[in-house]
């Protein structure tokens, strides 16, 4: 067992991701997420975690299993055309994992995704927290209109609201 992971998740909390993302900042996500949505037929969630839970850490459950246990959680799987993304924030790892439904991860690939959460991650660094997840946003949004274009009516499938866990 990694005993400093395990002191980092029992010292970072809720009270942490309200600081970092207060309500003014969550707002804002919300607003990116929904006009990232309007120009291509993809999905959008953000999640954020501050810590895992006790079994989690006795397992040595990684940030990336996780993300995709909260994957499935959220639903993001389940859209028509399997185009759905979740950035997922591990707080306590500042571990930033993308999760994409199998329609674009196929377009994409491990090495694009990872980029985006390099860059995420360099940005939580220097203590910027919501330009980071507005620039995963970005990020995410010009794979998503390249691959899933808008092409009529769209059906938002999922809340834009990020999600905090």
């Amino acid at each position: 067992m990694d005993w400093n992971r395990i002191a980092r998740h029992f010292w970072i909390g809720r009270p942490e991701v309200r600081r970092l993302f207060p309500e003014a900042s969550l707002d804002r996500i919300t607003q990116a997420i929904a006009a990232a949505e309007a120009g291509h037929h993809g999905e959008i969630r953000f999640a954020v975690e501050a810590s895992l839970d006790w079994g989690h850490l006795r397992h040595g459950v990684t940030a990336r299993e996780r993300a995709v246990e909260v994957f499935s959680q959220l639903r993001v799987w389940d859209t028509e055309a399997n185009n759905g993304v979740l950035i997922y924030l591990l707080l306590a790892d500042r571990d930033v994992e993308i999760i994409a439904d199998r329609g674009l991860h196929a377009k994409v690939g491990a090495e694009g995704w990872e980029a985006i959460c390099q860059s995420m991650e360099a940005e939580f660094r220097l203590g910027h927290f919501e330009s980071g997840v507005l620039e995963g946003i970005r990020a995410v949004n010009a794979y998503l209109a390249s691959h899933f274009p808008r092409s009529g009516p769209d059906v938002n499938e999922l809340p834009d609201r990020p999600v905090l866990l």
